[in-house]
């Protein structure tokens, strides 16, 4: 497994052990092959998550670019390090002040 294989293994496990801790049921698309890395379910409510990491206080994001994906939410979460994790609707250019912190995502049961 390469470094940024790892890297983003890494992220997405804590990005599942955050939602989990909030009574999240969560899946990860092995091999993240398409649009969404962690599908998550609770009480009925299904949302899709591509998850990226950077160094940098902004990411570019070349991707999956609509708010819902098969009639589902989809979101982009970015964990920009030191703890600073944002949650939105994906765009391509993402500052680590843009959306909202992850924890507060799920204290608010998973509405932005």
């Amino acid at each position: 497994m390469t470094n940024t294989k790892k890297k983003g293994y890494r992220v997405e496990r804590k990005i599942r052990m955050m939602f989990e801790s909030h009574d999240w049921k969560v899946i990860r698309a092995g091999a993240s092959l398409g649009e969404a890395d962690l599908i998550c379910i609770k009480d009925g409510k299904s949302i899709l998550l591509q998850v990226k990491s950077t160094k940098n206080k902004k990411f570019y994001f070349h991707e999956y670019m609509k708010k819902k994906l098969e009639g589902l939410p989809f979101y982009l979460v970015v964990d920009f390090g030191y703890g600073k994790i944002r949650i939105l609707p994906p765009r391509k250019k993402v500052c680590a002040e843009d959306g909202i912190a992850l924890k507060d995502f799920l204290k608010n049961g998973g509405i932005i």
